[in-house]
């Protein structure tokens, strides 16, 4: 009988560890991703909409595959800013008004943590590797066809 107990406690345990965060990275099935043209090029994008994705953000990643990136949505355009604590991967982020037009290009250095100012009211970050921007074509200006939310 003990050793059904102490086996129903460990299994009751692990159940609820499993739902922890390891801070290995995202979680296979667990992030919404969106496929989303920028400038000539489709990027696969997860969906950062909650306070704890977008605080997590990209972290603890040892790269990320050409194509990727991460879209933060939040509910009202405001000044945003955004630092590369524990994030190892050099990005280029891209501040989007309400609209989805392109209000400024910058890039990020790895584990820098000073912020690096959206400068006007953005509603909308996309981080892909640093470079991509001007790779894809990317301009101040252009609209960005976010998926509907």
């Amino acid at each position: 009988m003990k050793q059904l107990f102490a086996l129903i406690i460990l299994t009751s345990t692990s159940l609820l560890l499993s739902g922890c965060d390891d801070k290995t990275g995202p979680v296979p099935g667990q992030i919404q991703t969106s496929l989303v043209q920028l400038g000539k090029m489709p990027f696969k994008l997860e969906i950062a909409d909650s306070n704890a994705s977008r605080e997590r953000g990209l972290m603890f990643r040892p790269s990320m595959p050409a194509d990727h990136g991460m879209l933060f949505v939040f509910d009202h355009p405001e000044v945003l800013g955004f630092w590369m604590k524990n994030t190892h991967i050099a990005l280029d982020i891209i501040y989007l008004d309400a609209e989805g037009r392109v209000l400024t290009i910058k890039q990020m250095k790895p584990l820098d943590e000073k912020s690096v100012s959206s400068e006007r009211p953005a509603k909308y970050a996309i981080e892909i590797n640093a470079g991509m921007a001007k790779t894809a074509g990317v301009r101040e200006g252009d609209v960005i066809h976010l998926p509907a939310k």
